[in-house]
């Protein structure tokens, strides 16, 4: 797995993701993050399972939360199938 960077805004996300809270864009921007779908691809695209989940708020606006969380046995099969296949992940 890849390692970030302290001191990138990809870290703020991962160190918060992983340590188990959700995120939403309006925290994010808290945190000086203007793009947070964008850094949820970073994060992702470093091997971890990066999940979005839409709820509607109380006051009836659609927020969309990230949060980290354990791989599906399909992704988890399809990384096994790709590897076996000769595929591979260039950074």
């Amino acid at each position: 797995m890849k390692r970030f960077n302290p001191e990138t805004k990809t870290f703020k996300v991962f160190k918060t993701l992983h340590s188990g809270k959700t995120l939403t864009t309006a925290q994010a921007k808290k945190m000086g993050i203007g793009n947070l779908a964008a850094e949820a691809s970073r994060i992702r695209q470093a091997g971890y399972a990066v999940y979005t989940n839409s709820r509607t708020a109380g006051n009836g606006v659609q927020v969309t939360e990230y949060v980290m969380g354990k791989p599906s046995r399909e992704i988890v099969a399809l990384g096994y199938l790709a590897k076996s296949l000769g595929l591979t992940v260039t950074a």
